[in-house]
């Protein structure tokens, strides 16, 4: 049994927690992580979901993502999460989130590294992840209108490739 810490609407815990998948009360939120892999020639690392996983079976995602235990922070969440998923160690502990969106029932908090990963040498965890590879912007453009990615607004993945090398929303000079 996975437990989730409850957060208020203004990300302050609560003390109180929800079991994954029973339906959380109005005004009770959870924190789920997603963590892009960008290699230096700039093409995002993607896993395919297992056809068996509830939620997007059997289409590709951004690299990892999954939502934070009872009792994790953030940072720790992500560093979990992509070890768990992939077998890719990462320390997170002097990182923050890229950005944060918030969606009906938590905080997506979304990490962006560029790291060189040979594929060959992940470990993917079988209850989740089917394959991984590498790919640029306009093929996962390309497989959201084919439905073969989870279907994130086209700009938000624009988004993430843009933002990858600077935070926040002004270009740099």
């Amino acid at each position: 049994m996975e437990l989730w810490d409850i957060y208020d609407k203004d990300r302050s815990k609560t003390n109180r927690l929800a079991e994954r998948g029973k339906p959380l009360a109005k005004g009770d939120f959870h924190l789920v992580v997603h963590i892009c892999i960008f290699s230096p020639d700039g093409r995002m690392l993607i896993q395919q979901r297992q056809p068996f996983k509830q939620g997007w079976p059997n289409l590709w995602d951004v690299t990892v993502g999954g939502s934070a235990i009872a009792g994790e922070n953030s940072a720790a969440a992500a560093g979990r999460e992509l070890f768990e998923e992939i077998g890719c160690r990462v320390d997170f502990s002097d990182e923050r989130p890229f950005l944060t969106l918030h969606f009906e029932r938590g905080f997506d908090d979304w990490y962006l590294l560029e790291k060189d990963v040979t594929l060959s040498e992940l470990t993917l965890q079988q209850e989740e992840v089917q394959n991984v590879r590498w790919a640029g912007m306009e093929e996962i453009l390309q497989m959201i209108e084919e439905g073969s990615f989870i279907p994130y607004y086209q700009s938000f993945i624009r988004l993430l490739f843009e933002m990858r090398k600077y935070r926040g929303g002004i270009q740099p000079s």
